[in-house]
C-alpha cells in the first residue's frame, strides 16, 4: 500500500479569504455572502493579510521552507456550489514546501514528508433533499483553506490515521484553525495506490472529504482490499476519484481523475504575487508556541515518559498545558499521564472540548497517593469520578470516606481466605488448568476490600493460597 493524502484546514479568520463576509459556522443558509464570493461579473478580489499569515504558520511548524515569491492561479472547473466555475487556488508557486512531520508508530517515530502547502478558497455546499431536490449553500464559497499535500510515504491506515492527528495537532497549537472535523474545518482526501515490493508504484485512485478518523481508517482498508483483489483477477486499476460511504464502508466511483492539465491553471490576473520579506517571516515564527514533538522530547527526556504516553498527552495543547501544570503536584508524571489518558479523556470524551473541572493540584495529589500506594487504581478512578462533577482536595475526600488503601497482609490474607471459600468453583476450575479463574477469584476477594486492596498484594495471595489448595 501506497497512500499520500491532502488535507484541507479552513482558516479560522473573521471573513472570508477576498471578501469581508463572515465566517461563522452554522449561520441560515446564503446569508454570508455578497457579490465578491458569489462570483459576480465586475467583482474584483482582495487578498486577507491574515490568510497569508496563518498559511505561513501552518508552514514554519511543519519544517516547510517558506517562498519569498508565490502567487495565485484560476483552476478551472465545473463546480456546482462554485458560482464563478473557477477557484483561486495556487499551482506552481506555492507559499510552502519542501516539509516533514514526525507521527509515532507501533514500531517507532517516522518521518513523513509534506510535499506543499497552499492557500485557496473553499467551494459552496451542497443540501440534497428528496421533496426539493439539490440546493446550494454559498456560505461557505470563500472561506479560506490550506491545502496540505503530503509525500507518498504512508504505508498503512493505521499511519495514515496518526499523520492526520499530528496535523491537526499542530494546526490547533499554532491557533489558525479550529480543526472541527464535524464542522468541515478539517477534511482530507486519501490517494492510494498498491504494487507488489520491489515493482513501481501502481495508479492511484483519490477518495475525497473524509472528516473523521474512523471514516480515514475504513475507507483505506477498503480500498486497499478493493484494489488487491481487482489485480489479482486481471482487472486494470484506473485513476478516478471515488466516494466513501460511511454505511456500506466501500467506495464507489464518483469520476475519472482529472489531471493538472485538465484544469486550465492561469495566474489570476486580479491579484497580485505575495511577496513577503525575511523579517516578516521571522516575526510569524516567533508567535508559534512549543509544538507538540518538542513537548514529546521534554517529557521523554525531563520526565522519563514513554513516546506513546507522551505523544497521547502532548496531541491538545490544553492538555498539555494542563498535565505540566499537574506535574509539579506529583514526583510521578508516569502515573499522572496514565490517568489522563485513561480517566479524564474518558470523561471529556469524543467532543471537541478540553476543559477539565478539576484543579491541576488535586489530579497531581490523585497521581501521588497511587504512587505512595496510599490508594490503588481503582479508588483512584472513583475519585476523578467524583472530582469531576464536584471538585474537592481528594486527600480530604479519601480520609472522610475511609478510601485509603488497605496494604495489611494479614487482613488481605483474610478476604483472599473468604473469597476462596465462597467461590469453590473458581478453584475447582483452577486445579482442572484453567487459570484465568484466579483472575475471578482476585475480583471476588478486592470486593471482600470494598475495592481498596492493594491488587499487587492481593494477586500474590491469591496465587499462593491456589497454590497451597493444590498441595493439599
Amino acid at each position: 500500500m501506497v497512500v499520500g493524502l491532502e488535507v484541507h484546514v479552513e482558516l479560522k479568520t473573521k471573513t472570508k479569504i477576498f471578501c469581508a463576509c463572515p465566517t461563522d459556522f452554522g449561520a441560515e443558509p446564503n446569508t454570508q455572502v455578497c457579490p465578491v464570493c458569489l462570483g459576480m461579473p465586475g467583482t474584483l478580489p482582495v487578498l486577507n493579510r491574515q490568510v497569508v499569515d496563518f498559511a505561513v504558520k501552518a508552514g514554519l511548524a511543519t519544517h516547510c521552507t517558506i517562498a519569498s515569491f508565490s502567487k495565485q492561479d484560476r483552476k478551472n472547473y465545473f463546480y456546482p456550489d462554485l458560482p464563478k466555475a473557477y477557484q483561486i487556488s495556487q499551482y506552481d508557486l506555492p507559499l510552502c514546501e519542501h516539509g516533514y512531520l514526525h507521527i509515532q508508530t507501533p514500531e517507532g517515530e517516522k518521518r513523513v514528508g509534506i510535499t506543499r502547502i497552499h492557500i485557496e478558497e473553499d467551494a459552496g455546499k451542497l443540501v440534497h433533499d428528496e421533496q426539493l431536490g439539490t440546493l446550494i449553500d454559498c456560505n461557505r464559497c470563500g472561506v479560506p483553506l490550506i491545502e496540505i499535500v503530503s509525500e507518498p510515504d504512508i504505508r498503512s491506515a493505521k499511519e495514515a490515521v496518526a499523520y492526520v492527528q499530528k496535523l491537526r495537532a499542530i494546526m490547533l497549537y499554532t491557533g489558525i484553525s479550529d480543526c472541527k472535523m464535524n464542522e468541515g474545518s478539517l477534511r482530507c482526501d486519501v490517494n492510494l495506490s498498491v504494487h507488489k515490493l520491489g515493482a513501481p508504484f501502481g495508479t492511484r485512485t483519490e477518495m475525497k472529504n473524509l472528516n473523521s478518523f474512523q471514516s480515514i481508517e475504513r475507507a483505506i482498508g477498503y480500498e486497499y482490499r478493493r484494489q488487491v483483489e481487482a489485480l489479482e483477477s486481471g482487472e486494470a486499476i484506473v485513476q478516478e476519484t471515488r466516494r466513501y460511504d460511511q454505511q456500506s464502508g466501500k467506495t464507489y466511483s464518483m469520476r475519472r481523475k482529472e489531471d493538472a492539465d485538465d484544469y486550465r491553471y492561469f495566474p489570476d490576473p486580479d491579484l497580485a504575487p505575495i511577496v513577503l520579506t525575511r523579517a516578516h517571516i521571522d516575526a510569524l515564527g516567533a508567535q508559534i508556541p512549543k509544538l507538540p514533538d518538542a513537548r514529546k522530547a521534554d517529557y521523554v527526556s525531563r520526565l522519563g515518559l514513554g513516546p506513546i504516553l507522551s505523544e497521547r498527552l502532548t496531541e491538545k495543547k490544553e492538555i498539555a498545558d494542563y498535565f505540566e501544570q499537574a506535574a509539579g503536584y506529583t514526583r510521578s508524571p508516569e502515573t499522572l499521564g496514565n490517568l489522563i489518558i485513561s480517566e479524564v479523556f474518558r470523561l471529556m470524551g469524543e467532543g471537541e472540548d478540553t476543559r477539565i473541572p478539576i484543579a491541576p493540584e488535586h489530579l497531581g495529589a490523585v497521581a501521588q497517593m497511587v504512587a505512595d500506594a496510599h490508594i490503588n487504581s481503582s479508588t483512584a478512578k472513583r475519585l476523578i469520578g467524583r472530582m469531576w462533577e464536584a471538585d474537592e482536595d481528594p486527600k480530604a475526600l479519601v480520609e472522610r470516606e475511609g478510601l485509603a488503601q488497605v496494604n495489611d497482609p494479614e487482613t488481605l490474607l483474610a478476604a483472599v481466605r473468604k473469597a476462596l471459600a465462597q467461590n469453590p468453583q473458581a478453584v475447582d476450575q483452577y486445579r482442572k488448568g484453567k487459570l484465568s479463574a484466579s483472575k475471578a477469584l482476585m475480583g471476588a476477594a478486592m470486593r471482600e476490600t470494598a475495592g481498596r486492596g492493594n491488587p499487587q498484594v492481593l494477586e500474590h495471595l491469591v496465587n499462593e493460597q491456589l497454590k497451597q489448595n493444590d498441595k493439599n
